[in-house]
């Protein structure tokens, strides 16, 4: 039986807690990503089992799920799944006794997955389901010691957001339904788990890791990672966690954490989490960062020896306030996340590092954004919020809600002040903290706080131009920077032949000044120029990854594809970073001798990718 040694006082502290910060929205939202009738049954606390196999590549697991009866007379509750082999269903009154009960799963959707319904006796207040992972598995990926830093031992780790939870953990997987969770991990002898929750740093006397989430937080935030994985403190509340051999090096990256988690709350309000640690993953990690509470992962494409892209780390740390904290309820209020936390991410990098550092990050981001819009399929696409749902939020994921998002706020913010602006902010994170919010649900809190508060600053118009339209809106406001300004004029004196390459300075350059440089590059320039450029700065096989991969693109793009493509293929071999790699696959895509280096590079490389990564990879090599 799972968790014999829980205490009851805390199972009812939970229950507790998740009722009453976790306000019933479900009969006002449609999560169309979901099958589960939160509606009518809705998760308060999850309590998970699992046994790591990785010599089958699968978790054995067990999920006992504390729900709350909305409706009094439901007599089932429909979880969501994809690809779980389910072997029981158990249902209990107390987490005493069980006993068997019916489940069926519906069919399957290639995106959804396929629903689990379990029947529920007149009393019960709980479920138990068994199940086995497949190899498979969306969410999950199982790394040989190969394609791990020390080479020695195996790795697991799981990326949930948006709607892969459900492919390792049967549960209603929607971002509208918040529960509190625990959980026990046994691994193999000499690995460790970790997880998105407070953390035992001993085995129990079972041989099992042992984990528990007090706060409420949804499906997609919980996380687990498995390895040769070692600790180093950065301060009172924070540390970084990885590989042994990767370990020194990211612990100085990070060294200025805890100053920024301080800073961060005289800017946002308290921080409500507890500790604030970090996961370095392998390479094939396929985001930037996740913001998963308590343990953010990380790539190790932001350890650069210069602490020069910590902005991500901003950027995954405002989350705990946009996202986490006050967190989008459906998938297409996505900006709800992203578009606060960018906004957050510029302020913070302001207050850390300058006006000047700031300006740069928005004006790099408006650039990211353009770029975005074009390749966007269609006007709903480049809408902040789509009038109606995608059939899979992965498919349609871009800079668009990142980056329009933040520049809807700026507006906001210019429009009304620093300072009010600011109260407003904090008071939507503290009137909605712990709870999953709508579009309207903020443009109502919007119109209460600040609209009718200061009547005539902004009209209703002017707002739903920035929510529904296609287009940006022609007031919006844009960033400058004189440092970007500088890597203009010298890029453009350098191609026309007004001064040698040495003159450009960019030896001295930061990551962010490169790439700007290469986004403004254009792909007239003759291939003498190309090969200084590389011969001067040493860009074929340069360490940075950022670097190499816009240089990577712009040499595809000026028909130099054959002088970079050893090194080029070697990169794209140990990096898994979407954000990376996708610009250059969808490069090489562009004409047709491309498209066959491409997928003859993919067949090689393909399975060394995280599932989410090759999805978004085939996508672009199929032209989709």
């Amino acid at each position: 039986m799972p968790f014999p040694d829980l205490r009851a006082a805390f199972a009812a502290l939970t229950l507790s807690l998740s009722t009453m910060l976790n306000p019933v929205l479900a009969g006002d939202v449609v999560d169309t990503h979901s099958y589960a009738n939160s509606a009518e049954v809705r998760t308060s606390h999850l309590a998970l089992d699992f046994e790591v196999d990785f010599a089958k590549s699968r978790l054995k697991g067990l999920a006992e799920i504390q729900f709350q009866r909305l409706k009094p007379d439901a007599d089932r509750i429909v979880l969501d799944t994809r690809a779980l082999d389910v072997r029981s269903a158990e249902a209990s009154v107390d987490g005493t006794v069980w006993t068997a009960t019916k489940f069926a799963l519906g069919s399957d959707d290639a995106v959804l997955g396929r629903p689990l319904t379990v029947m529920l006796p007149a009393a019960a207040t709980r479920v138990r389901i068994g199940y086995f992972t497949r190899p498979e598995a969306s969410g999950l990926q199982w790394l040989k010691p190969a394609q791990t830093a020390g080479k020695k031992q195996p790795f697991l780790f799981s990326q949930s957001q948006a709607i892969h939870a459900r492919s390792w953990i049967p549960l209603q997987d929607s971002p509208a339904v918040r529960a509190t969770y625990e959980a026990r991990v046994k691994t193999p002898k000499g690995l460790r788990a970790v997880m998105s929750a407070e953390m035992s740093e001993q085995r129990d006397a079972a041989g099992r890791w042992t984990f528990r989430m007090p706060q409420p937080i949804p499906s997609y935030l919980i996380a687990i990672a498995v390895g040769d994985i070692a600790f180093h403190s950065l301060g009172t509340r924070t540390g970084v966690y990885a590989e042994p051999a990767m370990l020194k090096a990211a612990a100085w990256e990070f060294a200025e954490t805890e100053t920024t988690v301080a800073l961060c709350e005289k800017l946002f309000g308290p921080y409500r989490w507890g500790r604030y640690d970090l996961l370095v993953l392998p390479p094939s990690f396929p985001y930037g960062g996740m913001e998963n509470p308590r343990l953010t992962f990380l790539t190790p494409t932001v350890i650069t020896g210069d602490r020069g892209l910590v902005a991500l780390i901003a950027h995954e740390l405002a989350h705990s306030w946009s996202g986490n904290l006050v967190t989008n309820a459906t998938w297409e209020d996505f900006w709800l996340n992203e578009g606060f936390t960018e906004y957050l991410t510029y302020r913070l990098t302001e207050a850390q590092f300058g006006t000047a550092r700031g300006d740069m990050e928005r004006v790099i981001g408006v650039a990211d954004l353009k770029t975005d819009l074009g390749l966007a399929k269609s006007d709903e696409d480049r809408k902040l919020v789509r009038a109606y749902p995608s059939k899979d939020p992965d498919e349609v994921f871009s800079t668009i809600p990142y980056q329009r998002g933040a520049l809807f706020l700026v507006y906001l913010e210019t429009k009304f002040g620093r300072e009010a602006f600011d109260a407003f902010l904090r008071g939507w994170f503290d009137a909605h903290a712990f709870q999953s919010a709508t579009s309207p649900q903020f443009l109502a809190f919007l119109d209460e706080k600040l609209l009718k508060a200061k009547p005539g600053v902004v009209s209703q118009a002017e707002i739903d131009a920035w929510v529904s339209s296609p287009t940006l809106p022609a007031d919006a406001v844009y960033a400058s920077s004189d440092a970007l300004a500088k890597v203009d004029a010298a890029r453009e004196a350098w191609l026309v032949g007004k001064t040698p390459i040495s003159a450009m300075g960019a030896g001295n350059w930061t990551v962010q000044e490169w790439e700007h440089f290469f986004e403004g590059f254009p792909t007239t320039a003759s291939a003498a120029q190309l090969k200084e450029l590389d011969q001067t700065f040493k860009l074929t096989g340069n360490g940075n990854a950022i670097i190499a991969s816009h240089w990577y693109r712009l040499a595809i793009k000026a028909g130099q594809t054959d002088s970079v493509l050893p090194a080029m293929t070697e990169y794209l071999a140990r990096v898994g970073r979407m954000k990376l790699i996708s610009p250059i696959y969808r490069a090489l895509a562009a004409t047709d001798a491309g498209r066959a280096q491409a997928n003859a590079i993919y067949k090689k490389l393909g399975a060394g990718y995280h599932p989410i990564a090759q999805q978004a990879l085939e996508r672009i090599l199929a032209g989709s």
